[in-house]
């Protein structure tokens, strides 16, 4: 099973629009993924609802893909807060992850997703090398959500190799 996290609980944000999109592109290769978005959950607490999303989402994935934006040149605290709250062995642990960043600057949030690939590296998470940062995010993808074609045929080897990981 693939699940898609939109790592911010922004409402209205590019990070669910880059989700979407990749599901989109997933379901074109005849895979489908689940979208998890971070929005409206509180995962201070280990609520019955966030149990549930544990149960039905996150414990039957095997591979994982993150939508990352840039909060203060790292990832979003909601994000992390999810991870330590979760149940770490049944989650993550010999999982297979895929990092995408993006940001409205240039660096497309390298320095977060390098700060998600330790910690899921410590979670003993596989993490694939094909590390996207996707710069000027306002600006690869337009209002209906699809990439420019350079981003659209990244994002296409990225997801290639992912599914063969």
């Amino acid at each position: 099973m693939y699940t898609i996290i939109s790592g911010t609980n922004r409402i209205g944000s590019f990070t669910e629009k880059v989700a979407e999109e990749y599901q989109r592109i997933l379901s074109q290769k005849n895979i489908a993924a689940k979208i998890l978005t971070l929005e409206n959950l509180n995962f201070l607490e280990r609520s019955p609802e966030i149990i549930q999303i544990e149960n039905e989402i996150l414990i039957p994935t095997q591979k994982f893909i993150f939508i990352i934006p840039e909060y203060n040149g790292s990832y979003p605290g909601v994000l992390k807060t999810m991870i330590d709250n979760s149940d770490i062995k049944n989650v993550w642990f010999f999982k297979k992850a895929l990092l995408t960043g993006i940001a409205s600057g240039r660096a497309g949030n390298l320095r977060g997703m390098d700060h998600l690939a330790d910690t899921l590296h410590y979670l003993k998470v596989n993490v694939h090398y094909n590390k996207l940062p996707i710069s000027l995010i306002d600006k690869m993808i337009d209002a209906e959500g699809l990439f420019n074609s350079e981003t659209a045929k990244a994002v296409n080897e990225q997801l290639d190799e992912f599914i063969r990981f």
